[in-house]
C-alpha cells in the first residue's frame, strides 16, 4: 500500500513535468490513476486482514475515488493543462 500510494504522487509529478508532450502527459496521468486504484485494492485487503477498521477504509477509499476522478478529468481535458 505504501508503494502504490506514493507512486500516485510520483507519477503525478512526472506527468506535470511532461505536460508539454500530450502522449506522455496522458500516459503518466493514467499511471497515477492506476496506482490509486491499486491502493484502493490494498485498502480492501487491509480490512480483510484486520489491519484497518472498515470505517477508515471507507473514508480513504472514497478519497481515492475523488483523486481518480481528478485524474480522469485531467486526461479528458488534457489540452487545458499543457502550455
Amino acid at each position: 500500500m505504501r508503494r502504490s500510494s506514493r507512486s500516485v504522487c510520483v507519477n503525478n509529478a512526472e506527468a506535470w513535468h511532461k505536460r508539454r508532450y500530450p502522449a506522455h502527459w496522458v500516459s503518466k496521468l493514467s499511471d497515477s490513476e492506476a496506482e490509486a486504484a491499486e491502493t484502493q485494492t490494498w485498502l480492501k485487503f487491509a480490512v480483510e486482514c484486520g489491519y484497518l477498521k472498515p470505517e477508515h477504509e471507507t473514508e480513504l477509499y472514497n478519497e481515492y475515488n475523488e483523486i481518480k476522478a481528478m485524474f480522469v478529468s485531467m486526461i479528458l481535458h488534457s489540452e487545458g493543462w499543457r502550455f
